[in-house]
């Protein structure tokens, strides 16, 4: 049993990179005041675009599929300029914790995905929680797949070869929407690729009591946030898988999974749970344990040994799975 707490065992790497990230007395994340937060999410991803230069060899086009109420879903599509098609496609879903963020703020990471694996990144611009609550987000990772396989051909990509792909809350979305696909039929993904997913409302696990004050995204943050994306049916036995997606009782079917998850993030236990579950449903999974990293530790610390070993296994999953080769 280890006996030091969360604090102690962080990578001294992340624990230098943590010092530095400003926090409120909830953390990173304030969900109790959740317009302030989106606000200082959107400038914060905004300051760091503006820092990063542009890569001219990566072309951004924003399109809008068509919902049946007559609203539209921003899918934003990043592509190699110079590559041959048809290519692979990641439908991307970014994090939040399904309350915050925008398909946007991930432009400068993807863009480096796009030229490192060699494919097209889909990004979905989902609707977020309490405005919206679940399964809307995952209603609109279904949309948004369908879209992508219909229109294939006219924009350089292979249907074959689409995949899905998120981060945090985004990842949690891109597992409901797998499993969406399965049971509604029509061809499956090539692969789902969840970096550290928002997997599960009931905070029973014992990381999900472990992590309570790192600051990232702790204990306290992550019930708030499930209390606004499902509202009074947080931890009630009246939540369908495609909300949360450790709720479904079947997992056979669902594509070849890659999960990474540091040892001291919230999600950990639930990941762990998911991945073995996968595995014992017949599904190939590859999992990724991280020692000493916090929630979104790439993100935080993106210059650090475990995140560069993040990178390397996250790149080198898509590239075998897509059969593209390292630039």
């Amino acid at each position: 049993m280890n006996t030091k707490n969360a604090h102690e065992r962080i990578d001294p790497e992340l624990a230098e990179v943590l010092k530095q990230v400003p926090m409120t007395e909830a953390g990173v994340f304030d969900l109790s005041d959740l317009e302030g937060t989106r606000v200082g999410v959107r400038a914060f991803a905004e300051a760091i675009a503006a820092q990063i230069p542009d890569e001219p060899s990566v072309s951004v086009e924003e399109v809008q599929a068509p919902r049946s109420d007559g609203s539209t879903l921003a899918i934003r599509l990043l592509r190699p300029t110079e590559a041959a098609g048809p290519l692979p496609v990641l439908l991307w879903f970014h994090g939040g914790g399904q309350v915050l963020g925008y398909a946007a703020q991930d432009d400068p990471t993807l863009k480096h995905l796009v030229l490192e694996v060699g494919c097209i990144v889909a990004s979905v611009d989902y609707r977020l929680a309490p405005e919206a609550p679940a399964p809307a987000a995952a209603e609109d990772g279904l949309l948004a797949y369908r879209w992508v396989r219909s229109r294939a051909a006219a924009l350089g990509m292979d249907t074959g070869r689409v995949a899905l792909a998120g981060q945090s809350g985004g990842g949690g979305i891109a597992a409901a929407t797998a499993l969406l696909i399965r049971d509604q039929g029509g061809p499956a993904p090539l692969f789902q690729a969840l970096s550290y997913p928002m997997l599960d409302d009931r905070n029973t696990t014992a990381s999900s009591h472990e992590v309570t004050d790192i600051g990232i995204w702790d204990r306290a943050t992550n019930i708030r946030a499930w209390n606004l994306i499902l509202g009074d049916r947080a931890g009630t036995d009246e939540v369908p898988p495609y909300c949360v997606p450790a709720r479904a009782t079947d997992l056979t079917g669902l594509p070849p999974t890659f999960i990474a998850v540091g040892e001291l993030d919230v999600f950990r236990d639930e990941d762990l749970g998911y991945a073995t579950r996968l595995q014992a449903s017949g599904v190939p999974v590859e999992l990724h344990l991280y020692p000493g990293a916090f929630h979104a530790f790439d993100l935080f610390a993106p210059a650090t040994a475990v995140s560069a070993a993040y990178a390397h296994a996250w790149y080198g999953y898509l590239r075998r799975q897509f059969g593209t080769r390292q630039p």
